[in-house]
């Protein structure tokens, strides 16, 4: 099948770019017509050293096959730095891809500050630094493509990960946010919540497996998503292995309380078993949607709401 989505004339940032998910993305990107910035530090799965031998190696394979490509070696917390590697030498951005990540697992009961502070900088800070410089470009030139990179630990928590969980679940709001104020300029922003096989994946999953989950398996979402003629915009989606999913918050219908009477924590626990029942569950979508039932328990009706 010839390709259909094509990214001339498009430069795109891939962060964390030297290895793994981010070396994928690059490639696929450049394959298809794309002038790209591969942007990695060249420090460690803790967020340790740095070097320019892994940014390097990736723009040589991109140059290797016809494609155009250079390299940046700064931390994402200077996004500022990195996109000005892409107007200096492509005079644009119309791609962001953050990838970019570090694990500092560890109980919570013996995380330091550090290993809290140091995975907020790289995962939320870096994405918004990033994002944060591409973004006036993106207004003036009425286009734009975000990819902010989730995970299930954020989803769903994980033991050992509160502070990536919480950095993860993080970027998806920050992703719904720049999804609603980027509409207007056709800024489209998604997260990906991938399982993949990475330096970072490859300390917790056998082998084996980690062999099996490609990272070439979670491009083409990528890419899909960072299409001209994409459409879609403040997503969450799963995706590995071949297999791809988007989810979308769920809403019990609750239980009712009269605030003029007022009620009790015991009234509430009569009732919980009514105020946890997904029979019949609502699918909100927007902030509105959750002053919506608040407002009709109070008898207010909100114009346009």
């Amino acid at each position: 099948m010839a390709d259909t989505l094509k990214f001339e004339d498009r430069v795109v940032v891939v962060t964390g770019a030297g290895a793994g998910l981010g070396r994928s993305h690059a490639l696929e990107f450049a394959r298809r017509g794309a002038k790209v910035v591969v942007n990695d530090l060249g420090g460690s799965t803790h967020g340790e050293g740095k070097g320019s031998e892994a940014a390097d190696k990736v723009v040589a394979e991109i140059t290797a096959m016809g494609g155009q490509a250079v390299a940046n070696y700064d931390s994402v917390e200077d996004g500022d730095a990195i996109i000005q590697t892409a107007i200096d030498n492509f005079d644009r951005v119309d791609v962001v891809v953050n990838n970019a990540g570090i694990l500092r697992d560890t109980s919570f009961a013996k995380m330091t500050d550090q290993d809290w502070d140091l995975i907020y900088r790289v995962h939320v800070l870096g994405a918004y630094k990033v994002s944060k410089a591409a973004w006036p470009y993106m207004q003036e030139q009425e286009y734009g493509r975000i990819i902010n990179t989730s995970s299930a630990a954020g989803i769903y928590g994980n033991f050992g990960q509160a502070n990536y969980s919480t950095a993860k679940l993080g970027l998806f709001g920050l992703t719904q946010t720049l999804a609603i104020e980027g509409a207007k300029k056709n800024i489209k922003v998604n997260a990906i919540a991938p399982v993949a096989g990475s330096r970072m994946t490859e300390t917790i999953l056998p082998p084996e497996v980690v062999k099996a989950l490609k990272p070439e398996f979670i491009t083409p979402l990528v890419v899909k998503l960072c299409a001209e003629d994409n459409k879609e915009s403040g997503g969450l989606y799963e995706v590995g292995a071949g297999w791809i999913s988007k989810l979308q918050w769920e809403r019990t219908q609750g239980a009712k309380f009269n605030p003029s009477e007022g009620f009790s924590a015991e009234d509430v626990a009569d009732n919980w078993d009514q105020i946890c029942d997904f029979t019949d569950a609502e699918k909100p979508k927007t902030a509105n949607d959750s002053f919506v039932p608040v407002f009709t328990n109070l008898g207010i009706k909100i114009p346009g709401m």
